[in-house]
Formats: structure tokens, sequence, C-alpha cells
């Protein structure tokens, strides 16, 4: 006798609502901006980027002392390579071009760097993918200034007297390498197969590999043919180790960048190789830290301590893994970067990373409005503070001004609430009830 049918228990898991999928628009699908006769206005100005031509030849004709000033990561890096091959091609001596980095923990604004570069007397100066800043002139003698950048920048906010050629106000952004790109390519096409690898090193160094070349960015399908995306991506890696590296050696990076004939190049090189090792180690040993949250539930801060760079890969790989309708930033700062100060990257969490219009998370607004009542502070916080992009912030402050805006933050205290209003210790807030817990900002798998 076959026995009875057992009745099924119900899956309570099916009844619950799914939340909808968190789907982030395409990069390349960012509404661009329009002129006055409806042409899209893209990567910069047109009346910018025909100034900087002019400048590029100017350079080159004129056979005077020039300064290339690239940022130290692979989209710095590949723009100053791009412009450098561009400068040598039009016939401009390689012994008169000069190319400096700040040491860690400076830029180019700083006095160390004013200093170098005053020393070098340059007649003409080009500054790739620093970000910038309203302030007096680079040197303080007779020259010509080009700022060629994406990263946000107010009105007016460049060195005095320079000329400026910027993507940040133009979607979707370009990087400081396309943009350059874009620049050089009318000026010397028989460049292209020259540069434009490098054009892809740089954007998806800042944008991913996952990027679709789609308009408006270029047709890069000749040189994917013959440089796969995965070589390039591998590459990217590489090239960003030395400056994350505690030793800091970006001067590495740039030698292999600029002798490379292609990114399979790279991929041979020996100290970049080392470099990358160093920077794995550090990131893995730091990227279990837990984080703590915001009263407001809108920001996650990570801190961690390390000698090398490793904060904004620790902040980019957390922001994909927190979720919470409420989470804005994920924030890690890094102790142990330079004494006496703390450094500090932000990324947009994935959960917030569709919103639109209004609601779209601008980083450096909401850390400026974190401090907007506290004048004090904001001064002592400094120029490196909320600086980058909207989507991508961070910043250089003393280690007592970083405890007083993590105060103001409310960094911690959302749990500590949570267990004072249980009349529990905090250790057994989540017996007591608690439902804030870690876990709540995890993305389920």
């Amino acid at each position: 006798m076959s026995s009875p049918l057992k009745r099924k228990a119900p899956d309570t898991a099916a009844s619950k609502p799914k939340k909808p999928k968190i789907v982030v628009p395409e990069y390349h699908l960012t509404p661009s901006r329009q002129d006055e006769e409806g042409e899209i206005v893209w990567p910069a100005p047109k009346t910018q980027i025909e100034r900087a031509r002019d400048i590029i030849r100017e350079c080159a004709k004129a056979a005077k002392s020039t300064l290339i000033l690239p940022d130290k990561d692979a989209d710095g890096l590949s723009s100053g390579a791009i412009l450098h091959h561009t400068l040598t091609n039009l016939g401009l001596d390689p012994s008169l071009i000069s190319v400096y980095f700040p040491p860690k923990g400076s830029n180019v604004h700083d006095e160390t760097a004013q200093s170098a570069i005053s020393a070098l007397n340059p007649t003409y100066i080009f500054v790739l993918d620093q970000g910038s800043r309203k302030t007096p002139p680079l040197i303080s003698t007779t020259h010509t200034a080009l700022i060629i950048d994406h990263h946000f920048a107010e009105s007016g906010g460049f060195p005095e007297g320079s000329d400026y050629v910027t993507a940040h106000d133009c979607p979707p952004v370009a990087t400081s390498a396309l943009l350059t790109y874009h620049i050089c390519l009318p000026l010397e096409p028989n460049l292209d197969s020259k540069i434009s690898w490098l054009a892809a090193l740089g954007t998806h160094g800042d944008l991913g590999s996952t990027l679709k070349w789609q308009p408006p960015f270029p047709d890069m399908t000749a040189t994917f043919k013959h440089h796969s995306k995965k070589t390039i991506n591998s590459a990217v890696a590489l090239v960003n180790a030395p400056r994350r590296s505690a030793a800091y050696t970006v001067e590495a990076a740039w030698d292999a960048v600029i002798g490379a004939s292609s990114p399979e190049t790279i991929l041979t090189d020996s100290k970049l190789k080392d470099a990358s090792y160093e920077v794995r180690r550090e990131t893995e040993r730091c990227t279990h830290t837990p984080p703590k949250f915001s009263s407001d539930a809108t920001i996650a801060v990570l801190t961690i301590s390390s000698a090398a760079q490793i904060h904004p890969v620790i902040a980019t790989r957390w922001s994909g893994h927190l979720k919470s309708d409420k989470l804005e930033i994920v924030m890690c700062a890094n102790e142990g970067y330079l004494p006496g100060m703390v450094n500090f990257s932000c990324r947009v969490a994935k959960a917030a990373r569709a919103r639109q219009g209004d609601e779209k998370v601008d980083i450096i607004k909401k850390l400026e409005d974190i401090v907007a009542d506290e004048p004090d502070l904001r001064k002592r916080l400094g120029e490196s503070f909320a600086r980058g992009h909207k989507e991508a912030s961070g910043g250089i402050v003393g280690r007592e001004e970083w405890e007083e805006l993590k105060k103001l933050m409310g960094i911690g205290e959302n749990a500590r609430k949570k267990n004072v209003a249980d009349g529990s210790p905090e250790k057994k807030g989540k017996q007591a009830g608690q439902k804030n817990t870690l876990a709540n900002y995890f993305v389920k798998a």
C-alpha cells in the first residue's frame, strides 16, 4: 500500500516580494550637453579643444623647454604619453621635454612641486589629469600653460593665466587620456595606431573594463582587434601598481608606458610586477575591515592603516558589496599612508548609482554640506578635502580634523543609539533585537 502524499511546506521565501534589480545605466548613454545649434558638446567645448591644438602646434614649432606634468595613474600616464608622442612627431626634440611627478602625498599645487617646476624653467607647461583649482600662475616666469583634465572644477578653478580644456561638464565625461587623444589625433593622424591603445588604457583605467565603446565614444574596433581588452586591462593593473606601492615608484610606470610599443610590452615589466604583488598583498590584508555607518545610514566608513595607496581600491570593492536603500557613499580612510594625515577615498554605493536628476549622488557636494555649518573646520580641512569627481572623490586631511569630521557624520552612532534604546550593552545588540546590523548592508549572493 502506497504511503499517503505528504503536504509540501509552504515556501515562505517565494511569497516575499522581490526587490527590483538595481540597473545602473550604461555609461555611454549618459545624456550629453547640447549647444545652441543642438550639436552635442563632447568631449569638451570646441573652443577649448581648438585652443589646445593651437598651443601644441605652437610648442612643437617653438622648440623651447617643455614640461609635462601627468598624473601618476593609468589615465594620467597614458595622456602624458599621447602628448609626448604627438609633440615629438610634430618635430619637438625629445631632449627639450621634461616630465615631473610630485612626491608621495603632494600635488602640482604644493610649494615643493612649485619649486621643482620653477627650477626647470619651462616655456611650455602641460598639466594632465591632475585635477585643478584656482591658484596663482604655476611659475612666476613667462610661460604658456595648458591644463587638460576631466575632474570637477568650479568656474575659473584653474591656475591664473593658464589655458584649459576640461571634460568634467560634458557628459558622458571622457577620461583625460581620451580627451588628449581627441585633441592630438587630428594633429598627427599617422600616430593613430601608436596612441589609440594608450587612449583605451587610460579610459579603462578610470571607467573600468566593462565600458561599451559606443557613441559618443570613438570607434576602437581596430584597436581591440590588435590588442585584446583582456591584455589592456591587465596592463592597467600593472601601470597603476607603482603609484599605489609604499615606495611610490611612479617613474617606473612612466618609463614602461612611454617606452611601450603595445600593451603586451607592459605585461613583461618586472618592476611593475613587483609593485603589483605588493599592492595585492596589502589589499588582501586590509580589505576585510568591517565598515561603520553614519547616523543617517547614508555613509559607510572603513578605516585601515597601510603605507600603500590601497584606500581607493577598497572603497571601490566595498561600494559594490554593500546594499541599503539609504546608503549613498562608501568611504575608505587610510591612517597609515602619510605621517599625521588621513587619506580617504569615496565611491558611490551600488544601490545609489542608478539615481538620476536631483537624486543623483554628488560626493563632493555631500562632503561639503557636512561641514557647511563649521567654517573653522572647513578651513582647517584645507584645499585637498573633497577633490576629484562627483562620483569618485577623496581627500587628505589632518588626523584631528578627521576625527571632527567623523563626529559630524555620526560614524558608529546608529548602532550605539539602538543599543542604548534597548537598554543593553553594544556587544549584545543583536541578541537584544537590534535590526541595524552589518549583515543588513550586504548584497545577497
